[in-house]
């Protein structure tokens, strides 16, 4: 099975849990059936921003713990440098 086929299987397994919640298949309190279950998808949304968010300030953060890739970026950065003086455009 395919990395694709394996989120979209996680993901109709998920949205068809959260429709049988949704329409009362599945009996809860009612409580939380009117308080919480609506409220499901955005909650998981935020929750997802706020994972991926916390994703890219980490890697941010600890960019420089890899040097090989700051080495490749600076040469990369000195290279395309040299191209555009060469060109006569002003990069200083």
């Amino acid at each position: 099975m395919t990395r694709a086929q394996q989120t979209i299987s996680v993901g109709l397994l998920v949205t068809s849990l959260y429709l049988a919640l949704y329409l009362q298949l599945i009996p809860l309190p009612e409580l939380v059936q009117t308080e919480i279950v609506p409220v499901l998808p955005f909650w998981a949304l935020v929750s997802f921003g706020a994972y991926l968010l916390f994703r890219l300030g980490w890697n941010v953060m600890t960019f420089h713990d890899v040097p090989e890739a700051h080495k490749e970026l600076t040469a990369e950065i000195e290279m395309a440098k040299a191209d555009l003086r060469r060109l006569g455009v002003d990069v200083d």
